[in-house]
């Protein structure tokens, strides 16, 4: 009887190193309806309905516990005036052990005190302000990619959250 081990379940050999994490690469994601779609909605519906929401979102803002759908309604704005698909990102990237790996990219955001403090102080009335001057702006033909740049910079103006 020898001391040896028991033979090992996979071939002896070389084998490849194991490769390095690379790089991640962030890939964005849109999908949705066509111009001409957005448009016809944003001329028959979104001038009026985002008119609407912006105001359930600042009523609902105002109220301590209607914060979350207050804010949940800010982000959805571009898609009730025009149709707009909210953009995401993924990071792709590998592991340790060159495992594909994917994740929702976000940035980093201020301390929640901050964010509560800017919101008590200012927050809750500049997004009032900033929204009403985002959807005059939008009324106009010229005037509808300011108002959704406006729009989708409305949660940092309500809490400086970032996308």
């Amino acid at each position: 009887m020898s001391n040896a081990p028991p033979p090992a379940p996979y071939a002896p050999g070389p084998y490849p190193a194991v490769p390095k994490p690379g790089p991640p690469a962030a890939t964005p994601y849109k999908e949705g309806p066509g111009l001409l779609v957005r448009f016809v909605w944003w001329l028959f519906v979104g001038w009026w309905l985002s008119a609407w929401v912006i105001a359930l979102a600042w009523i609902s803002l105002v109220t301590i516990i209607g914060i979350p759908f207050g804010i949940w309604l800010i982000n959805r704005l571009p898609t009730a005036l025009t149709l707009r698909p909210r953009n995401r990102a993924w990071m792709l990237g590998t592991d340790a052990y060159g495992r594909v790996v994917v994740m929702s990219a976000g940035r980093a955001q201020p301390r929640w005190w901050i964010r509560g403090i800017w919101f008590l102080l200012v927050g809750w009335w500049a997004s009032g302000v900033w929204m009403i001057l985002a959807w005059l702006i939008s009324l106009t033909v010229i005037g509808l990619p300011v108002a959704l740049l406006m729009f989708n910079r409305t949660p940092f103006i309500a809490s400086l959250y970032r996308y």
